[in-house]
């Protein structure tokens, strides 16, 4: 079967959201969410409408950025956390949702903006433009909620399951491969998790030896 025909078949075919545009309607209810960015357009989407230092970059770590989020969730349990990637890097990483699903966070979210292409590469076709639903596989690996969004009035409504429903949960939102400007974040590893650790955690637990003593 050709991608073309497959794509007919699939039931959440893509429509034309704009990726960016969601991804900061996201960020503007977040409160103090963390963030974790798969790499590549995700990554970039989150820092060009809302960098924050609770925000975690990740470069160049292809499949971790669930599993990433799922540690964060476990050890911040009062905290939301939010997972922002694309269909490639979360296609390279499915062995993740059997582990969050057993885990059982009530504080993730995992969101995957799907353009069904692996952009960084070259716009080569992921699986998910051959028929492959995301969603369906998190339900299946026990996610208490999963659900695919192909138009704006479905999107507003999965802003409240991302932000307030008891988790773990997984949106699929099918996207435009339409390409907006690149705006990259800072590249320097250690100073992003720096950052991030002294922004949630503060100076006296981060770097408790730079502290002055009070004696």
């Amino acid at each position: 079967m050709t991608p073309e025909k497959a794509a007919k078949k699939n039931p959440v075919r893509a429509r034309k959201l704009l990726r960016r545009e969601l991804v900061e309607a996201i960020l503007a209810r977040r409160g103090d969410a963390l963030v974790v960015t798969g790499l590549g357009t995700t990554c970039y989407d989150v820092f060009s409408v809302g960098d924050n230092p609770l925000n975690f970059y990740n470069w160049a770590g292809m499949g971790g950025a669930a599993m990433v989020a799922l540690g964060l969730a476990l050890a911040q349990p009062k905290r939301r956390v939010l997972c922002i990637t694309g269909d490639g890097e979360m296609l390279m990483g499915l062995g993740s949702l059997a582990t969050i699903a057993c885990e059982k966070p009530k504080n993730l979210s995992i969101v995957v903006m799907d353009n069904e292409h692996y952009v960084e590469t070259g716009m080569q076709g992921t699986h998910t433009g051959r028929g492959v639903d995301l969603a369906a596989m998190a339900k299946g690996a026990g996610f208490a909620i999963a659900t695919n969004v192909t138009n704006e009035v479905a999107f507003r409504r999965a802003l409240s399951l991302i932000h307030g429903n008891a988790g773990p949960v997984f949106v699929n939102v099918k996207v435009s491969p339409a390409q907006p400007p690149m705006t990259l974040p800072m590249r320097d590893g250690p100073y992003i998790r720096s950052r991030f650790r002294d922004a949630l955690l503060g100076p006296e637990i981060a770097h408790p030896t730079m502290v002055p003593s009070a004696t």
